[in-house]
């Protein structure tokens, strides 16, 4: 491969990678003002390219969409993530092309690069379905878990076009450990899809714990209700209030899972000398626990939402980091193997 080719593959990648973040971070903002359904139709916004403007235009888009009438403070925030996601998959697909021109130098990563395409192209169907499925608590979980993984994707992929030397004594338990601690977030961001799907975040106001003494056993089987009914409009949830309680309380149990094994990798990656990376975890697990802390003490405030996704995903980032920085000396892409 080009040196030149190499260098400017690293720099979209990392590009793509920062503007991943940015949707995000748009995203969870179009969730938490309520203007998911800001344009009831798709790809357009009641068949415009951003939103009716005149009033003839508005009147017009009124008659057509009776159940949605125009707000265009909420159709600027979501035309413009879908907009945003566009270009990020526009750049997505640019990088696989790229990749593919140098496929036949064999340094490239070029299978990962067709996941990537792959995850975009499904992300796209997830937006759509997420507007006209009206918000069904299933795609809007997928739809996030979507970017996140996106969002990973574009960070292993300029971690691996930017390989170094593989650590040769890395205690392996360690390594499993890092990994473990990668699906348990994992499995802790679909929580945080889930509950904001459903809008639960503000269902237990008390502090540190929810009162789940009186939850039943259908309130959790309400609550994790994955063959929901397709159709109703679920802006603003269609769960009563022990289901969104019951959600709400797992999503805590999820944060003190991730807290409690967080330091211990801290504590485990500081003895085997990582301190940078021990320190950079134990950063963002402090601020991830305020945040989350902060959203239920001050009633969810907006920018304290959106911090606590970008949180999430500065998480998840920081293990892919940590578990690429932990990796055996047999994964290392061609072009970073040391010559024999």
């Amino acid at each position: 491969m080009n040196k030149n080719n190499v260098i400017n593959i690293k720099k979209l990648t990392l590009i793509a990678t920062i503007f991943a973040l940015l949707v995000i971070a748009l995203g969870a903002y179009t969730r938490l003002v309520h203007a998911g359904l800001g344009c009831p139709d798709w790809p357009t916004c009641y068949g415009h390219l951003w939103a009716p403007q005149s009033l003839n235009e508005i009147s017009d888009a009124n008659t057509s969409f009776p159940d949605a009438p125009v707000d265009l403070a909420k159709t600027w925030p979501e035309m413009t993530h879908r907009y945003l996601a566009t270009s990020l998959g526009l750049l997505c697909l640019i990088i696989a092309g790229m990749s593919l021109f140098n496929a036949r130098q064999r340094v490239f990563p070029f299978k990962h690069s067709l996941v990537l395409v792959f995850a975009v192209i499904l992300q796209g169907m997830f937006g759509m379905w997420t507007v006209t499925l009206k918000l069904w608590p299933q795609v809007v979980t997928l739809h996030l878990i979507g970017g996140f993984s996106t969002f990973s994707l574009l960070l292993l992929l300029y971690l691996r076009l930017n390989a170094g030397p593989a650590l040769l004594r890395v205690n392996p338990y360690l390594r499993h450990f890092s990994l473990l601690l990668l699906l348990v977030v994992a499995m802790q961001v679909m929580l945080g899809g889930w509950t904001t799907a459903n809008y639960a975040a503000m269902a237990c106001l008390e502090l540190p714990l929810c009162d789940i003494g009186a939850l039943t056993a259908n309130d959790f089987s309400q609550g994790f209700n994955l063959l929901q009914q397709i159709g109703p409009n679920y802006l603003g949830g269609q769960l009563d209030g022990g289901a969104r309680i019951a959600i709400h309380a797992m999503h805590r149990i999820g944060a003190v899972s991730v807290s409690l094994l967080g330091l211990l990798l801290v504590g485990w990656l500081y003895y085997a000398r990582f301190k940078r990376l021990a320190a950079a975890l134990m950063m963002i697990l402090l601020s991830q626990v305020l945040l989350g802390i902060s959203n239920v003490y001050f009633h969810l405030p907006l920018y304290n939402a959106v911090a606590h996704n970008i949180g999430g995903a500065l998480l998840v980032a920081t293990l892919v980091v940590i578990n690429y920085q932990l990796r055996p000396q047999s994964e290392l892409t061609p072009a970073a193997r040391p010559k024999a």
